[in-house]
């Protein structure tokens, strides 16, 4: 394997992990619901993106041809980590989750 190559996919998955990492770390340290619906849907998504593109460059080299399965996952995660999360935080609005205080904007009127 050319040493460009393994650069490129060690790049991809150091990023990717970084990402995830960070992602793992705001799921656990943010404060309430709605601001830790950012970890596992924006820094997590592109963890396992990451993770996802090197994988396809690697089997990509190793079996001679182009696989396709990742980039589909990768963009299927794309499309449905967003989607998933606005309906959470649809969900959390009408049950009506408690905020912080230091959370700025009020998802509901207090006088319904």
């Amino acid at each position: 394997m050319p040493f460009w190559l393994e650069l490129l996919i060690c790049a991809c998955l150091i990023l990717g992990s970084l990402f995830a990492l960070v992602g793992a770390i705001g799921l656990y340290r943010l404060p309430d619901f709605f601001t830790r619906l950012h970890g596992p849907t924006k820094a997590t998504t592109l963890g396992v993106g990451g993770t996802l593109i090197a994988s396809m460059l690697f089997f990509a080299h190793h079996t001679g041809s182009l696989s396709l399965h990742e980039l589909l996952i990768t963009l299927f995660l794309f499309l449905t980590a967003p989607v998933s999360a606005h309906i959470l935080s649809k969900a959390a609005m009408q049950q009506k989750v408690e905020l912080t205080e230091r959370t700025r904007g009020q998802p509901w009127d207090d006088d319904h």
